[in-house]
């Protein structure tokens, strides 16, 4: 098994993890319905973080990620959420093992 893991973590400005949502879960499906090569893209909120939203992600490959960020829907979503977050991390992997 192999694809492109995206991790992302953000921490959000107080108060805004509401329309944060908004834009991040129509950011995620319509990434999942229009991008053949997006496998997965999780939205999860950590338990007793209020503030932070975390995103799991997988591609079919480096590609298909960077091409996931010249698309409409995700331009959208970045340009509307950068007012909500303070710090944003990124991760990115292989992935060696399925489960």
């Amino acid at each position: 098994m192999s694809g492109y893991v995206v991790i992302v973590d953000f921490q959000l400005r107080d108060g805004k993890r509401s329309d944060f949502r908004v834009l991040i879960d129509a950011n995620s499906k319509t990434s999942m319905r229009l991008e053949k090569s997006c496998r997965r893209f999780d939205v999860v909120e950590p338990v007793g973080e209020p503030n932070r939203v975390m995103l799991y992600e997988i591609y079919d490959d480096q590609a298909a990620f960077e091409a996931h960020c010249r698309t409409d829907h995700f331009l959208k979503f970045d340009a509307e959420s950068a007012a909500l977050v303070s710090d944003k991390k990124v991760i990115k992997a292989q992935l060696v093992c399925g489960g």
